[in-house]
């Protein structure tokens, strides 16, 4: 069994791979391009995806399975994979601690005003009269009520709120007080004070949200996009901003990344952006090897991926 990694992995983590695995060989690279004739040779790929292009899938005749070390598939050659037979595993779930944590500080950050006072303390400005809100006793709505949607909807009742998820199924679940299905998303809207996105990129969520939506939420509402960026349309989303359909966005994904200097997001007064590192965590790399080596271990016994196997028809 041949393990082909095109990512950078630290020391301690390869002498671990390698020591707990000695009947599978290793070669660890930078990219799948450093790969060369190698890559012909992969039974198993570990790679972040985004450099992997339909003429690798090609090339890699004897390849069975992908690790993908990122949840998103949007820049993945799925097709390709799908056709070449090829098993799909991601690491959904392990984003669930550092995107939650991101969701609840932002909201605070927004509801405590906390860019002001950072810029009035750079301006030496003494100023308290600031209106400072609370987030507790809030209603929240989650778009895309999987592993992180639940994690965040167990904080989000730390603070008291009341919990709305949208899901496909819209099946109950213990931290949210209501569920909706995805078809129903403009009834979980209606009471938000909080809107968090955390909607994959599919063909069926390709800008799900639009104007209807937006109108349909409190003027008061802050929308958080964590998710996709191709879940709406920037355009859409200044309108919604620009008409007081809502009062703030928080945006940590984009239609195009990075967001070229000259769009108007980047100055508008109701936005708060960052550069896509809702999910960033030291704990990364150690969350998502311990997930590839729950499936090493049942594929090395008797070919089965246990954990997080793609449906490569529906993109999750």
């Amino acid at each position: 069994m041949f393990v082909l990694a095109t990512t950078t992995l630290t020391k301690e983590s390869r002498e671990y791979l390698i020591r707990q695995y000695p009947a599978v060989e290793f070669q660890f690279l930078e990219d799948v391009d450093q790969a060369g004739a190698r890559l012909s040779e992969a039974d198993i790929l570990l790679t972040f995806g985004s450099d992997l292009t339909v003429a690798h899938i090609k090339r890699a005749k004897k390849l069975k399975w992908i690790m993908l070390l990122s949840a998103g598939m949007d820049e993945m050659p799925l097709q390709a994979i799908k056709e070449n037979g090829i098993k799909l595993t991601n690491v959904r779930a392990i984003h669930q601690i550092p995107m939650a944590e991101y969701a609840i500080s932002m909201l605070l950050n927004a509801y405590r005003q906390n860019d002001t006072l950072w810029r009035n303390q750079y301006a030496r400005e003494w100023d308290s009269s600031l209106e400072i809100k609370e987030i507790s006793n809030r209603t929240m709505t989650i778009v895309g009520a999987g592993a992180i949607g639940e994690e965040l909807a167990r904080l989000a009742k730390a603070f008291r709120m009341k919990t709305i998820g949208v899901s496909r199924s819209g099946k109950p679940s213990d931290n949210f007080d209501q569920m909706y299905q995805t078809n129903e998303i403009l009834k979980g809207l209606k009471e938000a004070d909080f809107v968090v996105s955390i909607l994959p990129s599919t063909e069926e969520t390709l800008y799900i949200y639009k104007q209807e939506h937006f109108k349909e939420m409190k003027d008061s509402a802050v929308f958080l996009n964590m998710g996709r960026g191709d879940v709406v349309q920037s355009e859409t989303l200044i309108m919604a901003l620009d008409q007081n359909q809502i009062s703030h966005a928080i945006l940590d994904v984009f239609e195009q990344e990075p967001l070229p200097k000259t769009h108007p997001l980047w100055q508008h007064p109701k936005v708060t952006m960052t550069p896509h590192i809702s999910g960033v965590s030291l704990h990364y790399i150690p969350r998502a090897l311990e997930l590839f080596e729950k499936n090493l271990k049942t594929y090395l016994k008797d070919g089965s991926l246990v954990v997080n196997l793609i449906d490569l028809k529906r993109g999750y």
